[in-house]
């Protein structure tokens, strides 16, 4: 039975752990027995819903982060992987040495609030707080926390009338877009940069594609793979594998391209000299943003020409369906959610359309 007895001056709190261990815990000297008796009951409450752990046993933050990392290792591609990598190295320097068990819901807050004020992306905070999350799930998991102080802390949240995704996307109209693609002198750049634009693919599908990808006979290219982090990869969702349809005029351009292309044992339809895959950061800084500069654009993101060409289907009217499979997202409600704001508000064609076939029959 638990019971708070002295000995040599101090309260030792004498109880048993979840495995049936007999442990005594010293208090320190000036400690009352009220005190002690308070410090046991909220070790015995603990048992009742966890495990016991010492003081001195409980790891820091940064432990706990680095076996969640760990853990992730396992089932994770490496390109994202290393988003969590980044996460755990740059984003939680105010937890790193504190006892996992010691961070609460108020110390979150702050920290969020903290962020908020100084800027930061609220997309990127909110994906910081997903690790951080799940780091504080394998704690509670392990004993180490009652309970994940994240899941009560009021979350970031956008400011008046801000949209959230109005200050990601960008896209080019259609008279940019000619500005734009007359820049490149090389021929490769010049048709990667119309086949973003003309695809929606993203630069990681882009610089995986290979010859064998491209149906000539049904103007589409297959998407089956992605280049990230130096390495190949299948793609992420079933939906992500999907046959992307290809105009006559860049489909024209590509086979003069298959044409100039040097022939290389990876078959990629976009090789370096080596014939490896692109660097993407050469490509984006030596040939994307000179080629926008040159054309008087604002620097938008590689990822902005996806966003161009979803901006442009929307536009003309397509079924939001087979914009999402082209894009290659999982569900209608995902591109919803991305191009929502993109959607005109008003639609008199569509209004005047259901007249004539009601009222003219």
């Amino acid at each position: 039975m638990a019971k708070v007895a002295k000995r040599r001056g101090r309260y030792v709190l004498d109880f048993y752990d979840q495995t049936g261990k007999r442990v005594w815990k010293t208090m320190p000297k000036g400690i009352t027995k009220k005190n002690a008796q308070d410090e046991l009951n909220k070790i015995l409450e603990t048992l009742k819903v966890t495990n016991y752990i010492p003081i001195r046993k409980i790891p820091t933050f940064k432990e706990v982060a680095k076996e969640w990392l760990e853990n992730k290792k396992l089932n994770l591609r490496s390109s994202t992987l290393s988003v969590y990598e980044g996460h755990t190295r740059n984003h939680f320097n105010e937890f790193v040495d504190l006892k996992i068990n010691q961070i609460n819901t108020q110390m979150i807050e702050e920290y969020i609030n903290e962020r908020q004020s100084k800027g930061m992306n609220i997309s990127t905070l909110r994906k910081v707080l997903v690790s951080m999350g799940q780091i504080f799930a394998l704690a509670t998991k392990r004993g180490y926390c009652l309970k994940n102080p994240l899941t009560e802390a009021d979350r970031p949240r956008t400011q008046g009338d801000e949209k959230e995704g109005d200050s990601k996307i960008q896209v080019l109209t259609p008279p940019e877009i000619n500005l734009f693609l007359n820049q490149p002198k090389q021929q490769k750049y010049k048709i990667l940069f119309a086949l973003a634009i003309f695809s929606g693919a993203r630069q990681g599908e882009l610089l995986a594609l290979k010859w064998s990808d491209i149906d000539w006979e049904n103007n589409q290219i297959h998407i089956q793979r992605t280049f990230n982090n130096g390495a190949f990869f299948s793609t992420k969702t079933k939906g992500g594998n999907r046959k992307i349809d290809i105009g006559p005029s860049t489909i024209k351009a590509l086979k003069e391209w298959k044409i100039a292309c040097p022939p290389g044992d990876l078959d990629l339809v976009f090789p370096s000299n080596t014939g490896n895959p692109i660097n993407h950061n050469n490509m984006v800084n030596r040939y994307f943003r000179p080629a926008l500069k040159s054309a008087n654009l604002d620097q938008i993101r590689f990822h902005d020409l996806r966003h161009t060409y979803a901006s442009l289907l929307i536009d003309q009217g397509e079924n939001i369906k087979y914009i999402q499979t082209q894009l290659g997202h999982s569900n209608p409600t995902v591109t919803l959610n991305v191009y929502a704001h993109l959607m005109k508000s008003t639609n008199q064609e569509s209004a005047q359309r259901l007249e004539r076939i009601i009222l003219c029959n």
